[in-house]
């Protein structure tokens, strides 16, 4: 192989490359909140058509100065190795033409030279490096671009040329670099629409049967395409090309119970932060930090025990008892808790920490929908304060959740009103 095209085999292949097994290796160990690659559809096939031609945007030497268009047509296999980095089996199939107007080498030699070259095949692997997601914020985007480069072989021979010493009918296998970018745009959950550019660089400068003295005049031609891909597997998966982590992290967090979970965290923490500042606090200056005080404000000089109370007449502590707590409100088909029942919520944590006792919370619903249904809602609302309690502090085995569906209406469901007091969870000792 000439040297050039080697390093530019090595540097197209390592760029790719390393950006894909950067993105492999990532994608090995997902998130657990994805649940990694296998509840993505990750192979798809495609086909496509569209434009062959003896040169490239990037322009340098070409044996022809008039390249003409001409139809090819391929079809690729393709593995999704993470959202960002694919690895793809390509096939094409096309004619590639061309002529001079004026001699390339500024002489006559070639001077109205033609060429008719068919590539009966191409195939080879390319990598695409997968970039620029619209809509970042969805779960699937819906148009995407990305970057490709690859090693391909060549089978082709030329059936027409004028050039001087041309041998026409001979069959070559050549080794190519295909070079490329394109966009593709989400037509569905199947199919989607792929709009491409590859530049083919070749080893050789028998494409054409035109030869050069210039050692590094090597042929190559371009492809633009248009095509359609196919994404194969379950439909009820989504595909792992359109997926977005950090839009997926963002819906989780919209997941109710997970909201349940973070406010009742937020509500220990900020307990926590308290209990804190408040331990080396001493009001009455007995010795004993207020937080572990039991008897504060004792006379000055009045020595104490561990627990802050006089050692000769200690203070009998009061356990606390449970009293009588409002029914907890829901929105209509939810059971998401509402931030002003956190307030009654705490209340009734710390007197079940405090006195140890035991609760039942008997959720309710309104009579909209079925039976069934409004049954398992009730217990979603009962187990929601459940879960806030728990993580609160309370003992769990100390809180006992039941639903009871549409049963045992406080206010009449015929009317609105009616219906928002039924929607509730009520506290019984």
């Amino acid at each position: 192989m000439n040297y050039s095209t080697i390093k530019k085999a090595a540097l197209a292949l390592s760029l790719v490359a390393a950006v894909g097994y950067a993105d492999v290796a990532n994608a090995q160990e997902p998130a657990k909140v994805f649940g990694g690659r296998s509840q993505y559809r990750t192979w798809s096939i495609g086909i496509n058509a569209g434009a062959l031609t003896p040169s490239v945007i990037l322009g340098g030497y070409n044996d022809q100065s008039k390249p003409e268009v001409s139809l090819g047509y391929g079809a690729n296999i393709r593995k999704q190795f993470s959202p960002h980095f694919s690895v793809q089996a390509d096939f094409l199939k096309g004619t590639i033409k061309g002529s001079n107007e004026t001699s390339p080498n500024n002489d006559n030699a070639s001077y109205g030279n033609t060429f008719e070259t068919d590539l009966n095949w191409q195939t080879g692997l390319t990598g695409n490096y997968h970039f620029g997601a619209i809509d970042f914020l969805r779960r699937e985007n819906v148009v995407g671009f990305y970057v490709s480069a690859g090693y391909n072989i060549a089978n082709y021979e030329v059936t027409s040329s004028t050039a001087p010493g041309s041998v026409d009918g001979e069959s070559r296998n050549e080794q190519v670099i295909p070079v490329g970018a394109g966009v593709k745009f989400k037509l569905g959950g199947v199919v989607n629409l792929d709009l491409g550019y590859k530049m083919n660089f070749l080893d050789a400068d028998n494409l054409d049967n035109n030869f050069t003295t210039n050692s590094h005049a090597l042929d190559k031609y371009s492809y633009g395409y248009a095509g359609l891909e196919f994404n194969l597997g379950s439909k009820s998966k989504p595909t792992l090309e359109w997926n977005n982590p950090v839009a997926n992290l963002y819906d989780e967090l919209k997941d109710p119970a997970l909201r349940n979970e973070v406010e009742a965290l937020k509500q220990r923490v900020t307990t926590l932060e308290g209990t804190v500042a408040d331990l080396g606090r001493d009001t009455d200056g007995d010795g004993v930090a207020d937080k572990f005080d039991k008897c504060p404000n004792t006379p000055a000089g009045t020595v104490v025990d561990g627990s802050g109370c006089p050692i000769k007449f200690p203070e009998p502590v009061v356990t606390a008892t449970l009293g009588d707590y409002a029914p907890i409100q829901f929105e209509f088909d939810s059971y998401v808790l509402k931030t002003s029942s956190y307030p009654t919520l705490d209340k009734v944590s710390q007197d079940l920490r405090n006195s140890n006792a035991s609760i039942s919370l008997e959720g309710y619903a309104s009579a909209e929908g079925t039976e069934e249904y409004n049954l398992q809602l009730s217990k979603d609302r009962a187990n929601a304060v459940k879960n806030y309690l728990v993580n609160s502090g309370v003992a769990a085995n100390n809180v006992n959740a039941v639903g009871y569906g549409e049963a045992n209406p406080v206010a009449s469901n015929a009317t609105e009103a009616g219906r928002i007091q039924n929607r509730r969870v009520e506290f019984k000792k």
